[in-house]
């Protein structure tokens, strides 16, 4: 049942949320914490609910018994989901532009102008950096 729940962690996390130049995907980050940290989730977590957050409150809860190596990984996997994350709410402000007046959308809205952003002329550089970044793309 944990072992699902990691592929469950994982699927959640690779679902689009909303930086830095080439953020690590979200089911990269998964895979990297489910290898590095799966035997201590099994045995310190069981039960949490695997949202990232609390996932992460539960490894560091258990600092104590946590090998050094998933100590290290799950550092670097939850970093490197929040630069994933940070990336996508760039979107919004490098795209502004592109948002109102090519896709006719909404910067509150920035998810449902993305389609329209991936495929639309005259998109700006930094949009694209950014819709790269984000991983849209």
């Amino acid at each position: 049942m944990v072992r699902g729940g990691i592929y469950l962690l994982a699927a959640c996390l690779a679902l689009p949320s909303v930086a830095a130049a080439e953020t690590m995907s979200f089911g990269d980050a998964a895979a990297m914490l489910a290898k590095g940290c799966g035997a201590e989730i099994v045995a310190n977590c069981r039960g949490v609910n695997l949202d990232s957050n609390r996932l992460k409150e539960c490894l560091s809860r258990n600092q104590d018994v946590t090998s050094p190596q998933c100590k290290a990984t799950y550092l670097q996997a939850f970093d490197a989901i929040q630069k994933r994350i940070a990336a996508r709410v760039t979107v919004a402000n490098a795209c502004t532009r592109e948002i109102v007046k090519i896709c006719h959308g909404s910067t509150k809205e920035t998810s449902k102008s993305v389609p329209c952003l991936m495929t639309a002329s005259g998109v700006s550089r930094n949009c694209n950096q950014a819709l790269t970044d984000a991983g849209y793309r």
